[in-house]
């Protein structure tokens, strides 16, 4: 865990429609409030069906609540659930320190599969997220979460590997805390392993 140097850091995960990033964002500003920090998260939505893009922004300070969403330009990481979304988020919020997870598995949006137009090749996205980012961290999370039962907890092996990079001033164990919390009980050990495997994508 690093400690909190940045007032506020600013984090924003981003997805499409039915990735679970707002998941993320309550359990990642649970275990934030729990260690006595203010926090903030404020959600953006473009399409409301699945599919459509979806922000959470999340603030986190020591000292005073900020408002709930991040100035363009002024984000210190990216969470992404969605290779595309990330790097269109990278262009209007990212700055030259920032850091960013990805995960690599596209969601088609319908213009590509109408064929009316292409989705990047997989080497055109990363080098344009490292040309914006200071650090990227390109991760099979879908792949990953496939193999433990459910792609759909890719959001979570997705916050286990946000908080392995030690960038959020939170633990492991606050998190897991967290999701015991939020989850029904019937889903909390397979999301639990699905957030330790996040944990060990990180070197």
């Amino acid at each position: 865990m690093t400690s909190l140097n940045l007032e506020p850091l600013n984090l924003i995960i981003t997805g499409v429609g039915g990735q679970g990033n707002v998941l993320i964002s309550q359990v990642l500003a649970r275990a934030l409030v729990g260690q006595g920090l203010k926090t903030t998260v404020g959600e953006t939505f473009g399409l409301s069906q699945r599919g459509g893009s979806v922000q959470s922004h999340v603030r986190v300070s020591r000292n005073k609540i900020f408002g709930p969403l991040i100035p363009e330009g002024q984000a210190h990481a990216v969470l992404g659930l969605e290779p595309l979304e990330t790097l269109r988020v990278m262009a209007s919020y990212g700055q030259p320190d920032i850091q960013v997870l990805v995960n690599a598995r596209p969601v088609q949006p319908l213009n590509v599969i109408a064929g009316q137009d292409r989705y990047p090749a997989d080497e055109a996205l990363l080098d344009a997220l490292r040309g914006l980012a200071a650090k990227v961290w390109w991760l099979n999370a879908t792949a990953e979460a496939q193999g433990l039962g459910a792609a759909i907890m890719a959001n979570i092996v997705m916050l286990g590997a946000l908080t392995a990079t030690g960038i959020m001033p939170v633990e492991a164990k606050d998190l897991e805390e967290a999701l015991a919390e939020v989850l029904a009980d019937d889903r909390l050990e397979q999301n639990l392993a699905a957030f330790r495997r996040g944990l060990e994508l990180i070197d």
